[in-house]
């Protein structure tokens, strides 16, 4: 039986409806109401510690309380507190970021659009789309592919990108234009017998077959995370985005890459898409933009497809997108001061000399019986629970045992997130090799914790 909720928790049971939660049984288990952090660690309102193995949501790099961000933030508000950048206004900060994106960014970039999420910043891609084919004279080249178990947002059509199941359901979604082909998941959609080379080569080709049977003229561009975060932490196989490309090029379709996720580290490279050979076309960010200090996203886009707007807005008179707060003077400045931190203390570099620590962490619970599968690219992993290991059978979802092991970390004080039956883990960029080992105790704990619930209720029976 779950103790009685404390006052504060009442409170935010009776005030709030909580995203991606399972409302219906929110005043049973009670929320975890957060009240502080500092550097990896958060506190709860009874003052208990947790080590962040999430790093919020995939976007606090640089920890909590970093007194760098906090100067840079505090000084904007005492100098400019609010502007926008509508009707050919200006201002220093969104200039400076979008300088320190076109240098660091991982192919010729011209100009940078603010958004104030990754959500925006994948729901504009698609309109950039559709905006640069009608001004090509290209009105019927608008379908947008995607993946199944890609995450990309949930605005109306973000979500439509999404290919996953609970972002659609009750909601009247996917929406037209949005079509899903295979996820280059080898372990779990490799056919029995099948190679991941076998198995590369049958999904390139499926996605080719598509494009064939939609009609390469009405396909405007691809979406991909270089890693697939919110999908599970899902690795693709080597090869796998020259091979699309190739076939993408065929046919004139962009590759949009969504590094909401993987920037600015967080693989080892500034950019996933370094990491995993991907060539993108234009580029959307956001999270460790602002290492989540401040909501702001961004779109990169290259000079060609930039022209392509503007002899729009010749053609209509204006162009007529953008957001009240898309480059915000407090957001643009401390993603300005982000960058620099990365830059000058070398969390890239920080990144890759603990990566293998994490690789081995995650390595060390391989062969536990709950564990079918461990991914990891960089500093964001995940561990896929199964209940049986031989046949890669999967718990029956509505059991919830991802979610009990997440519960039972946050008992241990360790912060990880339950996507389904996989635990994902993406702590900050600043993690210690002490702080992470002392994360994948209290995981481990909760592995056998996990364990004990799962044989104690039969939630292994078929």
């Amino acid at each position: 039986m779950n103790a009685p909720l404390s006052n504060v928790q009442t409170r935010d049971v009776e005030a709030l409806l909580h995203p991606y939660t399972p409302i219906h049984r929110l005043r049973e288990i009670g929320p975890t109401v957060i009240q502080r952090g500092k550097g990896v660690y958060v506190y709860d309102t009874q003052g208990k510690a947790y080590i962040e193995g999430m790093a919020g949501l995939w976007c606090t790099g640089l920890g909590y309380g970093d007194e760098e961000l906090i100067e840079a933030a505090t000084e904007q508000l005492r100098t400019l507190s609010y502007s926008h950048l509508f009707g050919a206004k200006g201002m220093e900060p969104a200039i400076e970021l979008a300088e320190k994106l076109k240098e660091i960014a991982p192919i010729p970039v011209s100009k940078v659009f603010y958004t104030s999420s990754g959500s925006e910043a994948n729901d504009t891609q698609v309109k950039l789309a559709w905006y640069m084919n009608n001004a090509l004279g290209r009105p019927n080249k608008k379908k947008i592919i995607s993946r199944q178990k890609a995450y990309h947002g949930v605005t109306i059509m973000a979500a439509s990108l999404t290919g996953l199941p609970y972002n659609h359901m009750g909601f009247d979604l996917p929406v037209d234009r949005v079509v899903h082909t295979d996820c280059p998941h080898y372990w779990r959609f490799g056919k029995e017998g099948e190679s991941e080379a076998e198995f590369l080569a049958r999904i390139v080709g499926s996605l080719r077959d598509l494009i064939e049977r939609e009609g390469p003229d009405t396909i405007a561009a691809m979406i991909a995370e270089p890693v697939m975060g919110a999908g599970g932490v899902i690795v693709p196989p080597s090869g796998y985005y020259a091979a699309i490309k190739e076939v993408l090029d065929e046919h004139d379709i962009m590759l949009i890459d969504d590094e909401v996720i993987n920037g600015f580290g967080r693989t080892g490279n500034w950019w996933g898409c370094q990491t995993h050979g991907m060539v993108p076309t234009t580029i959307s960010a956001a999270k460790q933009l602002t290492s989540a200090y401040v909501p702001l996203g961004a779109v990169l886009v290259p000079e060609d497809i930039y022209q392509a707007y503007v002899d729009h807005s010749r053609q209509i008179g204006t162009f007529g997108h953008g957001f009240t707060y898309g480059g915000h003077p407090l957001g643009c400045a401390v993603g300005a001061k982000a960058i620099e931190i990365y830059q000058k203390r070398g969390i890239v570099g920080h990144v890759r000399a603990i990566s293998p620590q994490f690789a081995s962490r995650l390595e060390a619970v391989r062969d536990h019986p709950l564990v079918g599968e461990v991914r990891y690219s960089g500093l964001v992993g995940g561990v896929e629970l199964v209940a049986d290991r031989r046949t890669k059978r999967s718990f029956d979802a509505k059991k919830g045992v991802g979610a009990a092991l997440a519960r039972f970390a946050e008992g241990h004080g360790a912060i990880v997130r339950a996507i389904g039956d996989t635990i994902a883990f993406c702590p900050p960029m600043i993690i210690t090799e002490s702080e992470l080992n002392e994360l994948f105790d209290r995981f481990e704990k909760a592995l056998a914790d996990t364990e004990a619930f799962v044989h104690k209720e039969g939630l292994r029976a078929a």
